[in-house]
């Protein structure tokens, strides 16, 4: 794998200590550029005129009144048609800017969310979910992404099954999983982290450092904010730094996978290739399979034609990551190739499902619309 390609970025926070570390040595602001948007989170959870003016409307009150403050709530901004929020896993907003663009991942709605319940003087506890880590890419980039929900406690009954845990994950995928409190800095300094990621995402390294440069602020103790200054360090071309900032990482997790795959190619590039072969075994024989593993050979296999290979390898790939829309594409692809078209629809049919983006599942159903087109037609290429 080229070098960018093995920096992972993951956007799960670990919780923070009593006395948090002095990571000032951490910050090379001279290297890098102003940034062009404001960085910050005081108006994370500020209601726009907007909000206000839903929160007094008739209807909202309506509901408050029908159902009960917690009840009532999520109905007005969830289960209404004049709101129609969607989820779109691109972009993470504060609760304004979701509330006017009506769309947002989960961190974006649960601050939305929050911010109205805390108007109403409902109690709000956010929750971090430990769900299997599922890996989506953007181009160099690989990114792990977790989640967090809210509980909603208006107080008016100690009764805990009067409380509303909201969630935008299916029931069905949430059975099992554990639960644990996020207090609300940690939550900022992860919704600080995803903006980061964000902009390396668009290409703005340097908004990208001020962004993560926040996220540490506000989180010293976490694995993951660490990770992604370090991913931007190295974009920038600051291998040292970037090696302080993994090494940060891991004196916080010595184990942590993610801080180890980032650190072996930076020691690898910075001459230290002893320890970074060392780190390398370690991390084979830890995990010999890493996430895109399959996937990867899989592609390998598509280019050299061999399509009955690739399709067992994207499959293998799809049974340990069935929430990937890249895979199942790929599978799809590899069983048109093999003239098997009813099974290219169905993989098809399911990339367009789990596609976290509102672009990515209208490409992937025009797609789908052409091969049911074409019947029983011999298929091209998509």
């Amino acid at each position: 794998m080229k070098y960018l390609a093995t920096l992972f970025l993951s956007l799960l926070l670990a919780g923070c200590a009593s006395t948090p570390p002095d990571r000032s040595g951490l910050f090379n602001d001279a290297a890098f550029k102003a940034p062009t948007e404001r960085v910050g989170v005081d108006d994370l959870f500020t209601l726009s005129a907007e909000m206000r003016a839903y929160l007094n409307s008739s209807s909202f009150r309506d509901e408050l009144r029908a159902k009960g403050p917690e009840r009532g709530l999520f109905d007005a901004l969830y289960r209404k048609g004049e709101l129609q929020l969607d989820y779109n896993a691109t972009t993470t907003r504060n609760a304004a800017t979701t509330y006017a663009a009506g769309s947002g991942n989960c961190m974006s709605l649960v601050i939305m969310t929050a911010a109205f319940a805390r108007e109403l003087g409902i109690g709000v506890r956010f929750q971090n979910v430990v769900i299997d880590q599922s890996w989506t890419r953007e181009g160099a980039l690989y990114v792990a992404s977790n989640h967090v929900n809210l509980r909603l406690d208006s107080g008016e009954s100690a009764d805990a099954a009067s409380q509303l845990t909201i969630d935008f994950l299916p029931p069905k995928d949430m059975s099992g999983y554990r639960v644990y409190a996020m207090d609300e800095k940690a939550l900022k300094a992860r919704y600080m982290n995803n903006r980061a990621v964000e902009s390396l995402y668009q290409g703005r390294v340097d908004d990208a450092y001020w962004w993560a440069r926040g996220a540490v602020t506000l989180d010293s103790e976490s694995v993951i904010v660490h990770n992604t200054l370090g991913v931007i360090y190295s974009r920038h071309g600051d291998l040292p730094m970037s090696e302080r900032a993994f090494r940060a990482a891991l004196e916080n997790a010595p184990n942590n996978l993610v801080a180890m795959r980032n650190l072996a190619p930076v020691l690898a590039k910075l001459g230290k290739g002893a320890e970074a072969q060392a780190l390398e075994k370690r991390l084979a024989a830890i995990e010999p399979e890493p996430a895109y593993h399959f996937f990867t050979l899989g592609r390998a296999a598509m280019d050299r034609a061999d399509y009955g290979a690739a399709r067992e390898l994207f499959a293998r790939e799809v049974k340990r990551a069935p929430y990937s829309d890249e895979f199942h594409f790929w599978l799809g692809l590899s069983h048109l190739y093999l003239g098997e078209t009813d099974k290219a629809r169905e993989q098809l049919a399911l990339a367009a499902k789990t596609s976290a983006t509102p672009d990515g599942r209208e490409r992937y159903s025009a797609k789908l619309e052409r091969l049911r087109m074409l019947g029983d037609q011999p298929a091209p290429a998509l």
